[in-house]
């Protein structure tokens, strides 16, 4: 079994990348950090088509026809998945920096994804049926 360091240097920075060997902390990590940037990008971008709305009632209803779109509904399914992620996730981190829950930090990991595919089944089936 490799084992990899923290340091990086031009022999091992590929290994960084390399999803092999990861513990379930490290991907708990991984994803957190992954669902925090595109929630970032999701502000950003909610608050620029915000602003154009502000321009009047035909920029609304461009909006409208923009949002029925089939890449903006996928969207909007992957920022709800990030959503109960990132925050279940943060439940999770507190738990284990503040309890006694540190020796089922990975049981709870895989119940917080349990209940993140559940809430995104049913998010995605209202979204698409609707």
């Amino acid at each position: 079994m490799t084992t990899y360091t923290n340091k990086p240097s031009p022999s091992n920075w590929l290994k960084w990348f390399d999803p092999r060997h990861r513990d379930t902390g490290t991907w708990a990590f991984i994803l957190n950090r992954i669902t925090a940037l595109g929630l970032t990008f999701y502000l950003f971008l909610h608050l620029i088509i915000l602003s154009q709305l502000a321009q009047g009632p035909d920029a609304y209803d461009s909006f409208l026809e923009l949002a029925k779109t089939p890449i903006i509904v996928i969207g909007e399914l992957l920022v709800i998945v990030a959503a109960i992620y990132h925050g279940l996730n943060g439940i999770r981190i507190g738990l284990t920096t503040f309890s006694e829950t540190s020796n089922i930090q990975k049981t709870v990991f895989y119940f917080f994804i349990l209940i993140t595919v559940i809430g995104s089944l049913i998010f995605g089936i209202r979204m698409f049926t609707a």
